[in-house]
């Protein structure tokens, strides 16, 4: 194995965004350890050629087990980490129990800053490291019936904003992603959680959840300007490889729209826009 490769470490690859990033970047020339929670989805990313590890972002014991394992066969050096791992919870803020809200921030926030701040020291030991945070639209602007997911991508921005300052000068970058409607299996891991954590049947907002879940289980695209997961590759190389990476790359037309109006806008007018982006939802 040549060592003089970069390398990163990504969470997530079992599929989506994560699994298309791993392959990309390997097959430009980095040396990707790429993670995934299920003992299956390890193996099956093995025999795709890749160098796959147990990693559950829930399990502090797990974090530090891939940790040490990246650093063994990596001579204890690594370049980068790509933030990738994590879901959404749909569901209406009133239906949200403590535990389902815990849930999405143990893995969303809190299992992915622990793996952070693992890697930190060592990256400020070699003087130089990439840190990159896939976030979301929905990590400045929400909408409804996606609280939880919302409220994790708005505190990951916080600490990334905020680690962002306190690396200033260190040589380590630390990035955001921020995609709108990406094809992967978003939809189908958000529809089970669905059907996990929210009672539906005995809720005011049943009519509308059963808009959501027909949104949720259709076939076809998600939402109008739906990109491919190559659409975050090429961000996350640039991220990765520029002298000077950006601090958050948008990615899909959605996330460069709302980030516009964000910015023109008061809140309320800003509140009618995404009401109607929701109403047109539950419509479809």
């Amino acid at each position: 194995m040549n060592q003089d490769r970069k390398s990163i470490l990504i969470t997530g690859c079992s599929s989506g965004i994560g699994h298309h990033c791993a392959h990309g970047l390997q097959k430009r020339g980095w040396r990707v350890f790429a993670g995934a929670r299920k003992a299956e989805d390890v193996q099956r990313l093995k025999d795709e050629g890749l160098e796959a590890l147990p990693l559950d972002l829930d399990d502090s014991a797990s974090i530090a087990a891939a940790v040490d394992l990246v650093l063994e066969r990596s001579g204890g050096r690594l370049d980068a980490l790509f933030n990738n791992a994590g879901y959404g919870q749909p569901g209406a803020v009133e239906d949200l129990s403590r535990a389902t809200l815990r849930a999405q921030f143990e893995s969303n926030v809190f299992g992915t800053l622990e793996l952070t701040n693992r890697i930190i020291p060592l990256m400020r030991a070699q003087g130089q490291g990439r840190i990159v945070q896939n976030s979301s639209v929905l990590g400045f602007v929400a909408l409804p019936y996606r609280g939880a997911y919302n409220a994790s991508k708005y505190a990951l921005e916080g600490l990334y904003d905020t680690l962002r300052l306190e690396l200033a000068g260190s040589g380590i970058h630390c990035v955001l992603i921020e995609p709108g409607p990406i094809e992967s299996r978003f939809r189908e891991h958000a529809y089970a959680m669905f059907r996990r954590h929210i009672d539906a049947e005995h809720s005011v907002h049943r009519e509308r959840y059963a808009a959501m879940v027909r949104r949720l289980t259709r076939p076809g695209p998600a939402a109008p300007f739906t990109l491919g997961p190559d659409a975050v590759l090429k961000k996350l190389l640039h991220a990765l490889e520029s002298p000077r990476p950006r601090p958050r790359y948008y990615v899909t037309f959605p996330t460069w729209l709302f980030g516009t109006l964000k910015r023109l806008l008061g809140s309320r007018a800003l509140d009618r826009v995404l009401l109607g982006v929701s109403r047109g939802e539950h419509r479809a």
